[in-house]
């Protein structure tokens, strides 16, 4: 347990809240399955003036909400930190990343290294037994294996020790502290009966006992530690200097945070805005699709409202800053994501489920079994605690701590070879459920590109003058006009942000861009307009002199197996809606290509999450797909959720899984391949309570040593573990 002076001090970054309680938002280091969760938040709900405590498993994220008169942030962290955790404040800059995994890979190579020198000097000692080997001979190998044990056991088994303590302490008891107690006397009983130059020593069942188990640790905590909080990542968006004007006009380098309302800032291409403005000076472009989603850059002048997190995609521009900080779009999203976050923590496993009965059983068991032989039948107190300790043995959670862990990382290998990375160890289980699947529109269901579509209306000449000029530009229209007529660049070409591309010649100027710069106010524009109130998609005008204006249409399209994928998912009766931060009309196209009866569009990233969580309040079990920025509340929010390669950092971040490629077939994997692994789980918790409906009364009634009795459970793990390398066979999710 850690000194009072280490503990953290919380002060400074308590922040208040609207109703005026206080809040904190720290890491918790140390804590690894659902029981923790719930010693946590079971003493810290016991605290006067506590109004919440949520710990959320998968980030090690604790969120306190208390009243600041009755209770002392410094009393609230110290009850943890006496439990053998630590507690690191929630900060971008300050937090530290979680040291657990390596700690794990230590003690399991050394317990690996101790347990396979032990059972080599034990298989000596049985062939000993039965080759006459010398008493003396037999106590020196006794002594070499408790000189290699007890270092093993001290070091290995810190994980479960600590973990037992601090649940001891707290007055609570999760599943290590049988593992800690089953361990700690066969250690001191075999250490005793060296001593005394018995026949026989169990280190080996110790050392053997704690590789098995980390094993299992280890296997579950490398992929709870895959899943970092997305909200933690969004903010850094916005950098962390900006260019601000200062009183004479003269532009300064300066922190992101020195910057209050009413700042001028200069934002050059290609660069995000870091705060929410309004340009005051000069013309560009803007990429909102991470904020709106909308998939086509608008045009900005003075005037317009822009986002933090927003890409300029033209010239540089002046703006007034109107929000900073946690009054920011950006920020905004970034609390709906948290509170999603939170709002997942109190998911309990199955396995963690069965434990809060397995402890006290096992426990029970033991002391039952060591009074029952001692005071009943007579037996000496040594014999009695062997058959305690075998019972301790071989009823430790190994093969139940192995049953979930070992189905999901044979599921997660297959969906990796399979191009889907899934992120959080829970979310197959949560997959298995699924019977709504919400998708987005613009690079979930759509390639997320746009491509030109009426290249066969527009004359040849037209479509290869404007793909020369196009190719002088970045911008997502032209280099579509490019891809869909190769040809040289056309020098000369000016681009004027917001507005288009201009070439000057003989006759006049060439413009290819917006209808009211590519056309103006001339009769032909006029007719042009009125065109173009059928078209649901983005567009561009090339106006020639002398020659009639082309139009040029574009639409971003469904991927190729959109509708296929769709179909499939209705016929196994799953709700499929799309859900969209685009225009109606674009939403609604899009969802009559890939067969989706039920759209929304026009949807803002409140409204997503607001949406899922009407869904489930109907009782629905939701998986959302999603790639943009606007999507990662939603991604958030839902009981599950899925994001191709192609989405931002924030949404890959926030998403359980990341599938890779441009179809959508990944998300029928992982439907079938969930199902599967929650059958093979199952099937697993049930091999492991039948082996020790069986095992149990065998070690009760004397019948096993505490060597047998590790041998009996390490066969239980291997059982559940064969058992679930039966998921990378792909007849398991057909």
């Amino acid at each position: 347990m850690k000194s009072t002076t280490d503990t953290v001090d919380p002060g400074p970054f308590v922040s208040q809240g609207q109703d005026g309680t206080a809040q904190l938002s720290l890491i918790v280091e140390g804590m690894h399955c659902a029981s923790c969760v719930r010693q946590i938040e079971g003493v810290l709900s016991r605290v006067d003036g506590v109004v919440s405590a949520r710990v959320n498993a998968t980030s090690k994220r604790m969120r306190l909400v208390w009243d600041p008169d009755s209770a002392d942030p410094r009393d609230l962290v110290d009850k943890v930190e006496r439990m053998g955790f630590h507690l690191v404040p929630f900060d971008t800059e300050l937090a530290a990343a979680p040291t657990t995994d390596r700690r794990l890979l230590e003690a399991l190579a050394v317990a690996g290294f101790g347990a396979a020198n032990i059972m080599l000097i034990s298989a000596a000692v049985w062939a000993g037994l039965v080759q006459d080997m010398s008493g003396v001979t037999r106590d020196l190998l006794h002594w070499i294996s408790a000189l290699i044990a007890l270092p093993t056991v001290a070091y290995a088994g810190r994980p479960f020790f600590r973990s037992a303590a601090g649940a001891l302490r707290a007055r609570n008891a999760n599943m290590d502290v049988p593992i800690s107690v089953a361990v700690l006397l066969t250690t001191g009983m075999s250490l005793q009966q060296t001593i005394a130059g018995a026949e026989h020593v169990y280190f080996d069942a110790a050392t053997t006992l704690l590789f098995l188990l980390l094993i299992g640790r280890t296997l579950d905590s490398s992929l709870r530690t895959k899943a970092q909080s997305a909200s933690a990542n969004l903010l850094a968006l916005r950098g962390t200097s900006v260019h601000r004007f200062n009183a004479a006009g003269v532009l300064d380098f300066v922190a992101l945070a020195s910057v209050t309302v009413g700042d001028r800032l200069q934002v050059a291409p290609g660069e995000r805005f870091p705060v929410d403005g309004r340009i005051v000076q000069g013309r560009t472009e803007v990429d909102d699709s991470l904020v709106s989603g909308e998939s086509t850059p608008r045009p900005a002048e003075r005037g317009t409202r822009v986002h933090a997190g927003s890409r300029n995609l033209g010239a540089a521009v002046t703006i007034e800053t109107m929000a900073v900080g946690e009054g920011t779009l950006l920020a905004e999203i970034a609390a709906l994501m948290e509170a999603a976050e939170q709002g997942r923590a109190r998911y309990v496993r199955l396995a963690d489920r069965l434990s809060r009965l397995y402890t006290p059983t096992v426990h029970g068991l033991a002391i039952t079994a060591f009074l029952a032989w001692h005071l009943v039948f007579g037996m000496g107190w040594q014999a009695a605690l062997l058959i305690a300790v075998a019972v301790l043995i071989v009823t430790c959670p190994c093969a139940l701590g192995l049953a979930v862990p070992a189905v999901q990382v044979g599921a997660v290998g297959r969906l990796f070879q399979g191009g889907c990375l899934v992120k959080r160890s829970d979310a197959l289980e949560r997959l298995a459920t699924v019977d709504t699947v919400v998708f987005d529109k613009t690079g979930t269901l759509t390639v997320g590109r746009p491509i030109l579509v009426n290249a066969d209306d527009i004359p040849d000449d037209a479509l290869y003058l404007a793909a020369r000029m196009a190719a002088n530009s970045r911008h997502p229209l032209a280099r579509a006009v490019a891809a869909a007529q190769p040809a040289p660049p056309l020098e000369g070409v000016a681009e004027r942000p917001g507005d288009g591309l201009v070439h000057t010649g003989v006759g006049g100027d060439t413009r290819l861009g917006g209808r009211r710069f590519a056309v103006g106010s001339s009769t032909a524009a006029t007719r042009v307009s009125d065109q173009a109130t059928a078209t649901d998609g983005p567009a561009l005008w090339l106006a020639r002199p002398g020659k009639p204006i082309a139009e040029f249409r574009f639409s971003d399209q469904a991927r190729t197996d959109a509708r296929s994928v769709v179909g499939a998912l209705r016929r196994r009766g799953v709700r499929v809606i799309l859900l969209s931060g685009d225009g109606p009309a674009a939403s609604e196209r899009i969802a009559r290509d890939c067969g989706i009866d039920e759209w929304h569009g026009g949807a803002r990233p409140a409204d997503k999450v607001e949406f899922l969580r009407r869904l489930a309040s109907e009782g629905r079990h939701v998986l959302m797909v999603g790639d943009g920025l606007n999507d990662a509340p939603a991604l958030a929010a839902a009981q599950v959720s899925m994001s191709p390669v192609s989405a931002v950092d924030i949404s890959q971040t926030a998403a359980d899984v990341v599938f890779q490629g441009d179809n959508l077939a990944p998300v029928l994997d992982c439907l079938d391949v969930a199902v599967a692994t929650t059958r093979l789980a199952r099937q697993n918790l049930a091999l492991a309570l039948a082996y020790n409906l069986i095992a149990v009364p065998v070690a009760f009634c004397g019948l096993l040593t505490p060597l047998i009795a590790a041998l009996f459970m390490s066969a239980s793990s291997v059982a559940v573990t064969l058992n679930a390398l039966r998921i990378r066979r792909p007849s398991m999710a057909a």
